[in-house]
């Protein structure tokens, strides 16, 4: 596995316990809103989803700064599938409290990962076992956060409905892992940034909602569907602006390239 990062625990401004304390309680309170609010409120799944998505990018830094190079794509993708399997079981029993028995089930999940990831494979990373907790419980939040974008509840048989059965999970899938590994991945290295990664973790929130957005006018109308996607669209420019400026803040230089040379030049 090739080596990224500091090769040791990652420091920033922000605490680890004042993150997870955002993508906690805003990943449930969004949750929530969009279940329980009209259908063309069903961004406030994708804004918990955002917070959700900023926690698990937040504990895939801490876990792959201790090494992790290839992993990192990896573990953001096991975040998700975690996620899916906690996430579907919490709805199916729990009810109204799906989203918290989900949230349960995803810490036990991630713990049995972590210790087997520490104590039987020998990776040896001393926050393993609590980044794999916090990694998967992100993960189910942003599972179940854009599943309410796009079917409008986290009731289990709208979510099958309108989520499973006709293949945006997978969408989700995809595009809640990227949220999650991307921003370290495309960070990853002794100048890496905790507010330069994080905001990114922020801009590819924004483009879940703009797709799940999108993915809801099928089933919620294209008001609802517009209101979506407009949200997403607007936190995505604020997003992508202050990462930019942060890019030109810790950069040692910024320049334009200009066009590729055309094979005439090259010869």
């Amino acid at each position: 596995m090739s080596v990224g990062g500091a090769g040791g625990g990652a420091k920033g401004g922000y605490s680890p316990q004042n993150i997870m304390a955002l993508g906690i309680v805003g990943g449930l309170v969004g949750i929530y809103l969009g279940h329980y609010a009209p259908p063309a409120y069903s961004f406030f799944g994708g804004l918990g989803a955002i917070c959700a998505t900023v926690w698990g990018a937040d504990a895939v830094r801490r876990v792959a700064s201790y090494g992790l190079g290839t992993g990192v794509p990896s573990i953001g993708m096991l975040s998700l599938g975690m996620g899916i399997i906690a996430a579907l079981f919490g709805l199916a029993v729990g009810g109204i409290a799906g989203p918290i028995v989900a949230f349960i089930v995803a810490a036990i999940i991630g713990g049995v990962i972590g210790a087997l990831s520490n104590r039987v494979i020998g990776m040896g990373i001393p926050i393993m076992e609590q980044a794999m907790i916090e990694i998967s419980c992100a993960g189910t939040l942003v599972i179940l956060g854009l599943s309410v974008v796009i079917a409008g509840s986290f009731n289990y048989a709208a979510v099958v409905q309108y989520v499973v059965a006709n293949g945006y999970i997978a969408l989700i899938f995809i595009i809640g892992g990227m949220g999650i590994l991307h921003p370290f991945n495309a960070s990853l290295g002794p100048d890496e940034k905790q507010d330069r990664t994080l905001m990114l973790a922020v801009e590819k929130g924004a483009i879940a909602l703009i797709i799940t957005g999108f993915a809801s006018s099928l089933h919620e109308g294209l008001m609802a569907a517009g209101l979506n996607m407009l949200i997403g669209i607007v936190i995505w420019y604020v997003a992508f602006n202050k990462h930019y400026a942060l890019i030109k803040r810790d950069a040692y230089a910024v320049v334009g390239t200009g066009l590729l040379p055309s094979a005439e030049e090259l010869q």
